[in-house]
């Protein structure tokens, strides 16, 4: 059984998390994503569906994960690239729901010694089948809602991407495409924020835009990123700064108490579940939103995880720690486009 006081918040571990382009004017959406090279209507067969499933779900499992990135191109006079970033972690991933058209997979992270590991809340990466819509990030903790033609969605899926207390970061459509030993997904150029890695260290840009490419193998799966990273003005002006490479490589294994993971998540999930719920409706219901937190996440993702791991030593309710997260979203989420979402979710 899990020591109670081997799982720590994520303030306790640097989260690491996580494209070519000019200078420019954000228009449209056409600089954080585009699915106009996605070809018309396709029909896709059942059994080209069930294959998609199949290379999603095998993400699922427990791994040995390397983060590898490496910037490798200045874009401005006088940027020194900075040093390469380099880290190991231990991961288990577990699918939490699975409706057919819409699979969800949730990341923890397995820290300490391996005979009582800590866990720490990790990403979470959603998985739509022909979506109708999907969300794209703007710069300065911005995004839209952004709506998807039927001829964008035919046999593609989305992958939509939350930060470690379920805000949004990041979202990609595209086909998979299959070959006789991977099974390949890669979208559109995307904007992103910041990653962890950098937000908490520097503040000389202001987003990414990426190339994101899964690409599920025999023996795990790799995650490879084609970076750039933007400064981007309040007007949507932005001036690519340097080029990154990244490549976070997830190989299969059988993690020592992974059932760690496991007994955080049964005790935890419920309150979980209604801060999904507060996302999904905003984004099903609005035009957009922006999000104020901190690099460091005193704001929002540090008291949120706080309140959950109360829940888990027992000195919380999830209704308890439910009504503190909801009172953390109301102060530090600013809604477009439809203010009628907020008291519906009360």
């Amino acid at each position: 059984m899990l020591s109670r006081f081997a799982v720590v918040g994520a303030l306790a571990f640097g989260l690491t998390a996580c494209a070519t382009t000019q200078s420019g004017t954000q228009t449209g959406g056409s600089a954080m994503m585009s699915t106009a090279a996605i070809a018309p209507l396709y029909e896709r067969s059942e059994a080209e569906f069930q294959r998609d499933r199949e290379a999603i779900l095998a993400m699922a499992g427990e791994y040995d994960v390397t983060f590898d990135f490496r910037e490798v191109v200045a874009l401005q006079d006088g940027y020194e690239l900075a040093d390469d970033k380099l880290s190991e972690a231990r991961e288990v991933v577990r699918v939490i729901e699975d409706t057919g058209d819409l699979i969800v997979m949730q990341h923890l992270l397995l820290t300490g010694e391996e005979d009582d590991a800590m866990v720490i809340k990790h990403w979470r990466q959603d998985w739509e089948y022909q979506p109708e819509r999907m969300m794209a990030f703007r710069g300065h903790d911005n995004w839209d809602m952004v709506e998807i033609s039927d001829a964008e969605a035919a046999g593609a899926w989305s992958q939509s991407v939350y930060q470690v207390d379920d805000s949004p970061r990041y979202a990609g459509l595209a086909r998979w495409e299959h070959g006789e030993a991977i099974s390949t997904w890669e979208p559109e150029t995307s904007w992103r924020p910041l990653p962890r890695r950098d937000d908490t260290t520097r503040s000389d840009y202001h987003a990414i835009e990426a190339v994101n490419r899964h690409v599920v193998t025999a023996w795990g799966w790799v995650h490879e990123q084609d970076n750039t990273k933007l400064v981007v003005g309040e007007d949507g002006e932005f001036t690519p700064l340097v080029r990154e490479v990244g490549v976070n490589t997830y190989v299969r294994t059988d993690l020592p108490n992974d059932s760690n993971a496991d007994e955080y998540w049964a005790a935890t999930a419920d309150y979980w579940q209604l801060v999904r719920d507060y996302w999904d409706n905003l984004e099903a219901t609005t035009t957009g939103f922006h999000v104020d937190d901190d690099a460091e996440g005193t704001l929002l993702y540090g008291p949120m995880l706080n309140a959950s791991m109360r829940l888990f030593f027992g000195a919380e309710t999830v209704d308890g720690a439910w009504t503190e997260a909801q009172e953390l979203l109301n102060a530090q989420v600013d809604v477009q486009g439809a203010p009628e979402r907020m008291a519906a979710a009360e």
